[in-house]
């Protein structure tokens, strides 16, 4: 029995309770008082028109003051109870018949049915409708499937562990499933998946790694640890951000790659403008963007200063590439030993601390916990753990700590004890991430931008390369500027995104001027915030295309 029926059932009780006793004072009242005898069904009938406001028929000239304050009584308990009556009862039941109910089905094909939706579920959507991908979300909760409703998100309000919700889901004609609740639910529902659909793509996170075989025993097809996701991630950031190397690239084609390169404290472009630095002269490489204490700029201002927070999206072949890298590092920084410090050992700080090893990077462990492979036991928002832990000559400090405030208190004590270390940092909650650029930060990774868009890679393959910020490389077909000019498009300033190369009978062509057409053939590799991409692949008449 719901809160409702039982506030009703309580109320019938109170009302039946109510108008008997009046009836009995009523009947000896009249009796007492005024000397005049009726009977119960006729005390009865004057109480109901008295608590229903319907009038007083024959009984209606009392004498004694006993009897008019008692029907006074009477009149205000039965105001009290009509007017009971509607906020608890006739106003819900009004506002039930007139609120929107949120969709329990949906008529898709070729869709990704996504059964739980955080903040990863958001980023994931964000990349299904720059690419044009239907979805669906399954929710349980009735308020939540109507609010994602009113949001204008695709949704099926019901059990995702249900048979007929996956069902009126079009699971069978889905291209995939993203499974995101608990991993216990995402276990009962992949088996449901598995007998509904067992051809259709299973993807799933897992909380705890160790119980990753047994949701691929449930029939998950990839089961993907969000913060060993991350942990590799920090780790690739650094080795990019305080080494010769690269890291990781977008390849497009043979020898043309797209990378992020951040710009280090003291390197010889700190503190100039774009245009100053010669970029494009010196090393022949095309910059795409770049991203200002955490936010992308597409075609940033010539005139835009560069900073230790700025990390640049640029495009080229590799040999130009290392040419910008060596003028984006500090001083003397390509020709010493390298040694970072990794703040907090749990999953992500182990997966850290893994690909670092993997890289020949001499690494100094930091916990509160005295773990077997920590090196300095403590607290870092404490600067007397950093100091014990090496941060005046350390070239980089990774915090990998599970609690954002913890992480920007840190990242403050941090930029104060040194102003050269390259600090980068886990954020759980992207509402942190401005917060940790302004504590200091030189680079943050949000665990559910970083999760969401790796999930996007797996189901979307080569359609999207995405990196670990809110910008996607894409390669497609543009049907509706074939035969143009790249003038005559005017890509960059329609949709937002630029034209970075373009693929044409295998070879990837990236000299690119105002008066390069476009052939029917011709596959464009463009850069963009997703907003950017839908607006592409809308004006190009990309969706549906692969490339």
């Amino acid at each position: 029995m719901n809160r409702q029926q039982r506030r009703g059932i309580a109320y019938v009780v109170l009302l039946v309770a109510v108008a008997l006793t009046f009836t009995v004072l009523y009947k000896f009242g009249m009796a007492a008082f005024e000397g005049y005898h009726v009977s119960y069904v006729q005390s009865f009938h004057f109480v109901i028109e008295t608590l229903t406001t319907t009038g007083y028929g024959e009984f209606a000239e009392w004498e004694t003051t006993v009897m008019l304050l008692f029907v006074d009584l009477m009149q205000v308990t039965g105001v009290f109870l009509l007017f009971l009556t509607l906020p608890m009862f006739v106003v819900p039941w009004v506002e039930e018949r007139l609120e929107i109910e949120p969709p329990t089905a949906v008529d898709l094909e070729d869709h990704v049915v996504i059964c739980g939706f955080g903040e990863r579920g958001k980023t994931l959507a964000s990349e299904f409708d720059a690419q044009g991908v239907d979805y669906v979300i399954v929710d349980a909760d009735r308020d939540d499937a109507l609010a994602l409703h009113e949001d204008g998100h695709p949704v099926v309000h019901g059990d995702p562990e249900s048979t007929q919700t996956l069902e009126r889901a079009d699971v069978a004609d889905a291209r995939a499933v993203v499974l995101d609740e608990n991993d216990e639910l995402n276990a009962t529902i992949a088996l449901t998946v598995d007998e509904l659909a067992p051809g259709v793509q299973t993807v799933c996170f897992v909380e705890d790694p160790s119980l990753a075989d047994y949701l691929r025993y449930a029939g998950a097809d990839r089961v993907l640890s969000p913060r060993q996701i991350l942990g590799r991630s920090l780790a690739q950031k650094v080795t990019a951000a305080v080494t010769p190397q690269l890291g990781d690239a977008v390849e497009v084609g043979e020898d043309f790659e797209i990378v992020e390169m951040p710009i280090q404290h003291d390197s010889e472009i700190e503190g100039v403008s774009l245009e100053s630095s010669g970029i494009r002269e010196r090393t022949g490489v095309n910059v795409i963007g770049a991203w200002f204490a955490g936010e992308f700029v597409g075609s940033p201002d010539p005139d835009r200063a560069l900073d230790r927070n700025t990390i640049l999206l640029v495009a080229g072949r590799e040999a130009q590439l290392e040419s910008l890298k060596r003028i984006t590092l500090a001083e003397g920084r390509s020709r010493r030993t390298e040694r970072v410090i990794v703040a907090g050992y749990g999953e992500v700080g182990t997966a850290v601390r893994e690909v670092l090893d993997s890289e020949d990077i001499d690494t100094t462990v930091v916990d509160e916990r005295d773990l077997p492979g920590v090196d300095v036991v403590g607290d870092v928002t404490e600067e007397g753990t950093l100091s014990q832990a090496g941060i005046g000559d350390a070239s980089a400090l990774i915090l990998a700590l599970g609690d954002d405030t913890a992480t920007v208190f840190s990242t403050l004590v941090a930029r104060e004890a040194s102003e050269d270390v390259e600090i980068i940092c886990r954020a759980n909650d992207t509402e942190s991430v401005p917060k940790l650029y302004a504590a200091g930060a030189d680079y943050v990774l949000s665990l559910s931008t970083v999760a969401g868009r790796m999930l996007a890679q797996s189901i979307l393959g080569e359609d999207v390369m995405a990196l670990d910020k809110q910008i996607d490389i894409v390669r497609t077909q543009a049907p509706n500027f074939e035969g143009q000019t790249l003038a005559e498009a005017d890509i960059r300033h329609r949709t937002g995104v630029t034209v970075i190369a373009v693929e044409r009978d295998g070879t990837v062509v990236s000299e690119l001027d105002a008066d390069f057409r476009i052939q029917p053939t011709d596959a464009l590799v463009v850069a963009g915030a997703d907003e950017d991409i839908a607006a592409f692949n809308e004006a190009a008449g990309a969706f549906g295309e692969s490339s």
